[in-house]
């Protein structure tokens, strides 16, 4: 649906026809203030749409109804004319996406300076319009041309059909229905310039994070809950911004721009430099998406630092978008003496399918499912399974978001060898964790 001055418009999305056929009911068409064709709707709803395919299909239904067998959506870039957009069957070769000519070598620039009308019934009764080489080249008999505007009301280039033979038919109330479709194409062009500008803008945001370091990390101690003794820590990354954004929206980011992997192995890097400060019995978990482990970059830093001492958590809150690739960079890790988590059990993608394929060590234990586990049957139950799996299948488990002492002894009676959470240790300094009272 197009809003034009408080009116609603509905394109019409008449069936193609020949160059040459007679449009039915076209007067009866532009007698009417409004074109409202209910099946239109569908050309204008996002969910169902690109941007690309509704510019497309608008070039299709103002051609259709112009009756010209040429339409196309033009940018204007450093004094050229681009065509980003063509409908044209049959005449591709005489216009296609991606041509591109000098401005003043088509009508499009002399439109827009005012020397040629937005509309040209006949060309030939136009003396600069008949004497340029683009007429008789093409040729160009009649054409129709509006301009495509940015949000900043600078153009953009414009939406154009043309003719090979004249068309003296050609009136004020065409320009008028075309005009529509001009502006449903200028919202979706100025969608996608929004995006882009957008993409952009966090394309550099991300560069600028990764090139600074502006983070800085935190260190969440794993206990084994059995004697409570300091078992590892789980690294966790703190960006510098101002405002302050949280890690995930960072990540969040750094996916949109294709750039997360980039920015997970430059922040696993900074938090394996506090290996240093670990004793030698002490690991260090980093955490990594599995599109990140899938291109095979980590176990090379891995053993730069130590591999053996390293516990590599998948995050579950993304789907492997190709499990054999990140299969095998695991084996290659754990070879190396890595050993292997799958974070967020019980609350990711993975299932317990994904599990069994790639055997991890360690298993971790979603907060959800430790959440008040001493007043909930169900999550002692689900917990219950899982340590029986664990033990199966030779794992550990380790559970997430301990947040008082009654969760913390549920989950060691029932047989979870490690756990972490606010109770036992908050994220900070290596130097501030110590052995905890088991209780």
């Amino acid at each position: 649906m197009l809003r034009i001055a408080g009116t609603r418009f509905y394109p019409v999305l008449t069936p193609l026809r020949p160059y040459g056929e007679a449009t039915p009911h076209r007067e009866d068409l532009m007698k009417q203030e409004r074109i409202d064709i209910p099946s239109a709707v569908a050309l204008t709803d996002p969910n169902r749409e690109s941007e690309d395919e509704i510019i497309d299909r608008a070039l299709d239904a103002v051609r259709s109804h112009l009756d010209m067998p040429i339409a196309y959506l033009c940018e204007i870039v450093d004094d050229r004319t681009i065509f980003r957009h063509v409908s044209a069957p049959g005449l591709e070769h005489l216009i296609h996406r991606g041509n591109s000519y000098a401005l003043d070598e088509v009508y499009c620039g002399h439109i827009l300076a005012g020397n040629l009308p937005n509309l040209i019934p006949d060309t030939g009764a136009l003396p600069l319009a008949r004497e340029m080489p683009i007429t008789a080249a093409v040729p160009i008999g009649s054409h129709a041309s509006l301009p495509i505007h940015r949000a900043d009301g600078s153009i953009y280039g414009t939406l154009c059909c043309l003719s090979p033979a004249p068309n003296p038919g050609l009136n004020p109330r065409d320009l008028n229905t075309m005009r529509l479709f001009a502006e449903l194409a200028a919202e979706q062009v100025r969608t996608r310039l929004a995006r882009r500008q957008t993409h952009e803008e966090i394309a550099n945001r991300i560069k600028a994070v990764i090139a600074a370091r502006e983070w800085k990390m935190a260190f969440q101690p794993i206990y084994t809950l059995s004697d409570g003794k300091l078992s590892s820590f789980e690294a966790l990354s703190r960006f510098r911004s101002d405002p302050y954004r949280t890690p995930d929206l960072w990540f969040s980011d750094a996916a949109q721009v294709g750039r997360k992997p980039d920015l997970e192995v430059a922040v696993i890097e900074t938090a394996l430099r506090a290996l240093d400060e670990l004793d030698q019995g002490v690991r260090l978990s980093v955490n990594a998406a599995p599109d990140t482990v899938s291109t095979g970059g980590l176990a090379p830093i891995f053993a730069r630092f130590g591999a053996e001492r390293i516990t590599l958590e998948v995050t579950e809150h993304e789907r492997c978008n190709d499990f054999d690739r990140f299969a095998a960079a695991v084996s290659t890790i754990r070879r190396q003496g890595t050993l292997v988590a799958i974070d967020d059990v019980g609350a990711g993608y993975s299932g317990l399918h994904q599990i069994l394929r790639l055997n991890p060590d360690i298993l971790k234990l979603d907060m959800s499912l430790v959440r008040d586990i001493h007043i909930d049957p169900a999550r002692r139950s689900l917990v219950s399974a899982m340590v029986h799996f664990a033990s199966e299948t030779g794992a550990q488990l380790t559970a997430e978001g301990i947040e008082c002492e009654e969760e913390r002894d549920v989950l060691r009676d029932l047989g979870v060898r490690y756990g972490q959470g606010y109770f036992l240790g908050r994220p900070g300094e290596v130097s501030d964790a110590a052995d905890t009272d088991p209780g």
